[in-house]
């Protein structure tokens, strides 16, 4: 099977890897993220890749973005909704407003944006429907330690994906949530840097390929099913039993 994404936070990490993934399949790919340089390379290898340079917590830009990549592949039938920052680590006394807002507006409102934006065409298109996955995070059910900001907005992530769940099903448009931990990628590299430094172990991981193909299969189910919520995970990171 093979259709139309758009995956954000598409640069690197995560989403690239899930981009790469997708473009081998044969899916047309719009890649979002806000370094075009990063984007540009990746459209030099593949002929079914839109690049979409914009901000996630830019209205207009989103906007744009998604009615660049419907003009360009007709319809957009999944949306993973990936992109996100996790800020800095320390207790809440120590962490500046401005890095707060900073990861609610990257990791909820940017998610908001870009899932209005894919429900709206979603239920406007012929045949009328589509998919929505958001990235949760296992921090969407356990925290790490120093983490308020990203963990809140995890959190709220799974607040959304029930409710679009709710509120699509009318217009067949499924969501679900895959939660990742310790996929190796820029920021798990930054926490196992944190953890030599403070010669702590090492982080537990996985290859990235992992979470991608977890996507892909999600994507792949006809709209009569879907996978609500998964979590994929290094084998041995401490989830089960953690406190």
């Amino acid at each position: 099977m093979s259709g139309t994404v758009l995956i954000t936070g598409a640069s690197s990490g995560i989403g690239r890897a899930t981009a790469e993934m997708f473009l081998e399949k044969g899916w047309t790919v719009g890649v979002l993220a806000r370094r075009s340089a990063a984007l540009a390379q990746i459209a030099t290898r593949y002929d079914n890749v839109v690049a979409l340079p914009a901000d996630v917590t830019d209205p207009d830009a989103v906007e744009r973005a998604f009615e660049r990549f419907v003009e360009t592949s007709g319809r957009i039938d999944v949306l993973f909704n990936n992109a996100g920052t996790f800020g800095i680590a320390g207790t809440i006394d120590e962490i500046p407003v401005e890095t707060w807002v900073e990861v609610v507006n990257v990791n909820l409102t940017g998610m908001f944006l870009c899932a209005r934006q894919a429900f709206k065409h979603m239920r406007a298109q012929a045949p009328q429907g589509g998919r929505i996955i958001n990235n949760g995070s296992i921090s969407a059910h356990v925290p790490r330690e120093g983490s308020v900001c990203y963990t809140a907005t995890k959190h709220a992530i799974t607040g959304l994906t029930r409710t679009l769940s709710l509120d699509g099903r009318p217009f067949d448009i499924a969501c679900g949530q895959i939660d990742i931990g310790n996929a190796r990628t820029p920021m798990v590299e930054d926490l196992a840097a944190r953890a030599r430094e403070a010669g702590q172990p090492e982080p537990e991981t996985m290859d990235v390929g992992h979470a991608a193909e977890a996507v892909l299969r999600m994507a792949e189910l006809p709209l009569s099913a879907n996978v609500q919520f998964m979590t994929i995970m290094a084998t041995k990171m401490p989830y089960i039993g953690r406190g």
